[in-house]
């Protein structure tokens, strides 16, 4: 039996008025989930714990089955894991973000224009945080770069109390309120201040507005965290596997996990990804005899933060037809059985711009079990109707992979 798992980040959302009063998943054209749902097993799960922050962190923790409350110890840490980064036990790691802030003159009175500074590119996003560990590494403190906007810190025996607010959850706000709060924050605050002040003039960024693209003219410093210990996913469940994500913080997850991270090329983690090159890089893992694969996009989320409705629902179309599509019919010339489960980690919605907590519609499908329902598609509405509710969203994966355990 192989097993996938496909993972649209984000896709869950609230009816947009837009969109005829229905939600993106209920708007687009999904001929090949909605047959998995025709034939296949509906339902909700909650995702994220109750009192839990609803990041892509606790929730894609939760769907991978591991419990966050037992395992979570930030995302920061795990984005570190991706990167390379060893971390010592004493170690606290952040997210740093390059962001679009408005001119106002005092910091503090700037809004969150843009948490992803037009999803800078990744090779532009390297020279500014090379610029910025330039301006103000210290001895206790580096600077990482990751992938576009997401980049590291790394605070040697740091504090670790820490309320620091992702700008995702604050665009079009103020920052003031939202500045970091805790132990020495002084001193991340005094770091953000200073690097807009350089980044605003750094040639990259005056190219960027001669462009018409955002400006990254400021870090943001969020996502604390420590060294996790998870327990590997071959002991858990006896079974191989890989994870593909353009996302420091998922590959994060894989690898702590003792899975294997594969880069696929153009894999950019927006709507611009290489979804085609995802699914063939899992049929690839699974043709190699990887038993398990865990396929992330990140595009429907990014859509649901830039409140992009058509790009939203198109991302969630390409999905359908150049991920699901081509790993199923992939997995039926391998002749093997296999069993897919889809879902989101948590909703982004539009009119929020940020993720929320209710639960998320899911659907397990399994080439050997057909029982046809045509009542079943693949929406938050349809998987509520059946009743079907896993509070626990880590205990997913064990029914999941339950002809295994």
């Amino acid at each position: 039996m192989k097993y996938v798992v496909v993972l649209g980040d984000g896709m869950a959302d609230f009816k947009v008025e837009a969109l005829g009063n229905k939600t993106p998943l209920q708007s687009a054209n999904i001929p090949t989930i909605d047959y998995m749902a025709n034939y296949g097993e509906l339902g909700l799960v909650q995702t994220v714990p109750e009192g839990m922050p609803p990041g892509s962190d606790t929730a894609n923790l939760s769907v991978i089955g591991y419990d966050p409350k037992t395992y979570y110890s930030g995302r920061s840490p795990f984005e570190a894991a991706s990167m390379g980064v060893e971390l010592k036990d004493t170690d606290v790691t952040f997210r740093c973000n390059l962001v679009t802030l408005s001119e106002e003159v005092e910091y503090k009175d700037k809004k969150v224009i843009d948490h992803s500074a037009d999803e800078i590119t990744t090779e532009e996003a390297k020279v500014l945080i090379l610029a910025v560990s330039e301006h103000l590494e210290s001895e206790g403190i580096k600077f990482y770069p990751g992938i576009s906007y997401r980049h590291l810190v790394l605070w040697d025996n740091g504090p670790y109390e820490w309320d620091l607010t992702p700008p995702h959850d604050i665009i079009g706000k103020s920052v003031g309120e939202y500045l970091p709060k805790g132990t020495k924050s002084e001193i991340f605050t005094e770091m953000m201040i200073k690097s807009s002040e350089f980044l605003s003039k750094h040639p990259i960024n005056q190219d960027r507005v001669k462009r018409g693209l955002n400006p990254a003219n400021s870090i943001w410093i969020w996502g604390e965290g420590k060294k996790p210990l998870l327990t590997p996913f071959d002991e858990k469940h006896g079974l191989t596997g890989s994870v593909i994500s353009a996302v420091d913080l998922v590959k994060g997850i894989g690898l702590c996990a003792g899975l294997d991270s594969i880069d696929v090329e153009g894999a950019t983690g927006n709507i611009h990804t290489n979804f085609i090159g995802k699914a063939q890089a899992a049929l690839d893992e699974l043709a190699k005899g990887k038993d398990f694969v865990y396929v992330h996009l990140e595009a429907p989320d990014e859509c649901g933060h830039r409140q992009e409705i058509e790009n939203k629902v198109k991302s969630i179309e390409l999905i359908d037809q150049n991920v699901v599509k081509v790993i199923k019919d992939g997995l039926e010339k391998m002749g093997e059985d296999y069993k897919i489960l889809i879902l989101p980690d948590h909703p982004t919605p539009l009119a929020l711009r940020t993720h929320t907590s209710d639960p998320v519609p899911f659907v397990i499908y399994e080439n050997s079990e057909k029982t046809y329902d045509a009542d079943h598609v693949y929406d938050e509405f349809s998987a509520e109707a059946t009743g079907v509710f896993f509070d626990q969203g880590y205990k997913l994966m064990d029914y999941f992979l339950k002809d295994n355990n």
